[in-house]
């Protein structure tokens, strides 16, 4: 009975997360068109887009302070009724502000979601947290694949963006649902016996607070690339979408057959291995062209798969003192890192655009003009030469990664060396 009803609880938690995902790929997908249809800049797009990243790191830290005292189960009822609230907002959205404060509304379901998940998949399985991390978490890259064949297909079929994103309302109701009807346990935390002060002990650590910022840089890597794939590389296919389709897919496959890796290699070493990847596939990204792109985004999805999952999955093993304060102040970090990246390259976009576009006229000129004219077209083209600037730039975080995570896999060889020798020690005296 106690396995039935621990695997209902995981079904539930991906289908909450498949929920999350949906709204990345459907925006990811819409993004383009909402600039057109409501005339707005990258600066403006880029602020929308990262006010999920704002709502997400609010609800996901706020989250992690009282799960243990309201519980799981009451978190995710919130999450619900934000997500319901979110959507229905975003369908009758009438410009940049109903869009902004939509978008915001979602976020905060998102991290109200991961808030609530990540410590139930951690406590429901205690000896096998980073591998069942990592297969909650292939629902994220999954929701993303299903959400940009929508887009796809819904484009094709000629339906607006206000249907793909009416779709989310099916999958909402239904984990809502059966989370009402579901039975939670205490966090891992509570029921290990750690303290309160434990845990803002070990939150200060300063193993925790390497991975904290380290979080920074895995997320910016994996999520910003992702959300603006499809405006950044449109001038290497016409389908710039599905790059961010295959991605995930790898990410799927590789969240999926994560326990054989992560007993190979120890969460340490799956992450250098992975920034290695990441930046190698980054690069690709922002220099190949024509079939060779789809190539790079293969190894860009290598490169990602597992970043999100494992740090969650690292601190969650090697600072379980930190409980789901420390997953979910993870989960955060991530998100507002996103945020503020987001915000700052929407800018950084615009400056690119400008420079690539004549000087007899400012950028509000060319937004405005009407698609087919020169003007929009010479406004494609400056497009398509920043997109893989934005990338070339971004490309700096995964290079820092991959050093910081060498440095990782050599302290915790040290720190597995001491304790080998400590026990022996404690052999002897005996």
């Amino acid at each position: 009975m106690l396995n039935i009803q621990t695997n209902k609880l995981f079904w539930a938690s991906c289908l909450a997360l498949l929920v999350t995902s949906l709204s990345f790929g459907i925006r990811a997908g819409m993004m383009n068109q909402l600039g057109i249809d409501f005339q707005l800049s990258a600066t403006q797009l880029g602020t929308i887009t990262a006010t999920a990243f704002w709502g997400f790191p609010l609800a996901i830290v706020v989250g992690g302070f009282v799960v243990d005292l309201i519980g799981m189960k009451r978190l995710l009822v919130m999450a619900f009724v934000f997500h319901l609230a979110g959507i229905v907002l975003t369908i009758f959205a009438q410009g940049y502000w109903t869009l902004f404060f939509s978008t915001l509304l979602i976020g905060i379901a998102n991290g109200t979601v991961e808030a609530a998940c990540n410590p139930l998949v951690a406590t429901l399985y205690p000896n096998n947290k980073t591998t069942r991390l990592n297969h909650f978490h292939l629902w994220f890259p999954g929701g993303i694949v299903i959400g940009t064949l929508l887009v796809t297909l819904f484009v094709h079929l000629g339906l607006g963006w206000k249907v793909q994103v009416a779709m989310m309302i099916i999958p909402t109701l239904i984990y809502g649902y059966l989370f009402s009807k579901l039975d939670f346990p205490v966090t891992e935390r509570v029921s290990s016996g750690y303290s309160s002060a434990d845990m803002y002990k070990a939150v200060c650590s300063p193993l925790f607070i390497f991975m904290f910022i380290c979080m920074f840089g895995t997320a910016i890597t994996e999520l910003f690339t992702g959300q603006w794939i499809g405006l950044l590389l449109k001038n290497v296919t016409d389908n710039a979408i599905l790059l961010l389709t295959l991605t995930t897919g790898i990410m799927v496959i590789g969240r999926g057959f994560a326990e054989p890796v992560v007993k190979r290699l120890a969460p340490q070493g799956v992450l250098l291995l992975s920034a290695i990847f990441a930046a190698t596939g980054l690069y690709m990204l922002s220099t190949f062209t024509g079939n060779s792109i789809f190539f790079a985004a293969i190894i860009f999805g290598i490169g990602v798969c597992y970043f999100w999952p494992t740090m969650i999955g690292f601190v969650s093993e090697n600072i379980p003192q930190s409980g789901a304060l420390g997953i979910n102040l993870m989960g955060g970090a991530g998100m507002f890192a996103v945020s503020v990246y987001t915000i700052f390259m929407g800018s950084f976009y615009d400056d690119l655009i400008v420079k690539h576009l004549p000087s007899d006229g400012s950028l509000d000129t060319y937004l405005k003009a009407a698609e087919g004219t020169p003007a929009a077209q010479t406004l494609a083209n400056a497009k398509n030469l920043a997109g893989p600037e934005i990338l070339q730039a971004t490309l700096v975080i995964p290079l820092v990664l991959i050093v910081a995570f060498a440095g990782l896999v050599v302290y915790m060889r040290s720190r597995k060396a001491n304790k080998r020798l400590s026990y022996s020690d404690e052999a002897v005296t005996i």
